[in-house]
């Protein structure tokens, strides 16, 4: 059990990275991790950050700007609300996909938070728990070989207006859930209760749901000297670095041919420009954007990189034999989603 408390965003990430590097080369223990963040927003792996925040807005009042090695959705962080993560590996709890992890996952937590907060919260999938269809708990995870890493909050007490200014929400989502506004499609532990629970409780809450529906006992300690080592790598050469932050933008201009689908799993999005004459058509470059999950967190980049020269008519077969040769887990995602969007976007070239 190790508590990170609060620190700076982006070093939480570095150390996740580095913590699921070590774990997954057999040289860290299976851990039950808390943190907290100082204002930031962490947008998923795969997300657009110009696209999903409002840049000038945190510059302005000095909110911190970090990208997840993980997919899924752009989110606020602050000192009120607890990061919790477990690291471990796939066989410990005898399941198989990334859809049965977190459904495991998530109704101990939301157990262990009716048990000691005496509130009725629940597991819905894909990855939240809610309380009256109000999220008080957001997670996602992902596999980097026989190590997984499931990741959640849980919202003790925050600003919603200020997370609606930061963020740029799409109605799509907030329909999808039957909300007008994005600060009314959460609610804190603060709100249920009347009062404003303690971190310590909030911790004790978790580890019992983890430890009574699970059976996982987190014995308390310490970073080691190596993923402290390695978590100073992740932070200098990745995952501190403006350049990670700020990711791929998408390309531009009167030749790029997009395409977007609202999937169960997530938004998808695909900007793709193509070359070479009409009959030979050609993939020169594709982004494949959006708030899912894929395990592991490169797949997409893979896909991306096996696509590009690419001609046309060869790209179902193509993604097709990706998914087929590489092992992906996405989460309540399926592959021939990601291939309908791209397809789609093809068939919008002019020539």
């Amino acid at each position: 059990l190790i508590d990170s408390g609060v620190d700076d965003g982006r070093r939480q990430i570095a150390y996740d990275a580095a913590l699921t590097d070590l774990h997954a080369a057999g040289e860290a223990p299976d851990t039950v991790r808390f943190m907290r963040f100082p204002p930031t927003v962490l947008i998923g792996r795969h997300q657009v950050l110009a696209s999903e925040v409002n840049l000038d807005i945190c510059r302005a009042e000095g909110v911190g700007l970090v990208r997840r090695v993980s997919g899924g959705g752009a989110i606020y962080l602050d000192e009120g609300q607890v990061g919790w993560e477990l690291v471990f590996s796939r066989k410990t709890l005898g399941l198989t996909t990334l859809d049965e992890h977190a459904c495991a996952i998530c109704e101990a937590v939301a157990g262990g938070l009716n048990a000691s907060f005496g509130i009725a919260s629940r597991f819905r999938p894909r990855n939240d728990i809610e309380v009256d269809g109000r999220k008080v708990s957001g997670s996602g995870g992902y596999f980097v070989g026989s190590t997984i890493v499931y990741q959640g909050t849980v919202l003790i007490d925050m600003d919603g207006a200020r997370m609606a200014r930061l963020l740029n929400i799409p109605a799509a989502k907030l329909v999808r859930h039957d909300s007008a506004t994005a600060a009314s499609r959460v609610v804190t532990l603060k709100e249920l209760l009347g009062t404003v629970p303690s971190i310590e409780a909030v911790h004790s809450a978790i580890l019992a749901g983890l430890r009574t529906d699970l059976g996982i006992e987190a014995i308390p300690g310490q970073p080691s000297a190596r993923e402290r080592a390695a978590t100073q790598q992740a932070l200098d050469e990745e995952i501190g670095t403006d350049a990670f932050v700020h990711g791929t933008a998408p390309p531009v201009g009167e030749n790029v041919l997009e395409a977007e689908r609202q999937a169960p799993g997530g938004t998808l999005r695909v900007y793709l420009r193509l070359e070479g004459l009409a009959s030979n058509r050609r993939v020169r470059e594709i982004l494949v954007t959006g708030d899912f999950f894929a395990a592991p967190p490169r797949a997409i980049l893979d896909l991306e990189a096996r696509l590009r020269g690419v001609s046309v008519g060869d790209l179902a077969a193509e993604i097709e034999r990706h998914f087929a040769e590489t092992p992906i887990g996405l989460l309540s995602l399926k592959p021939a989603e990601i291939r309908d969007v791209i397809l789609e976007a093809c068939g919008k070239d002019a020539r």
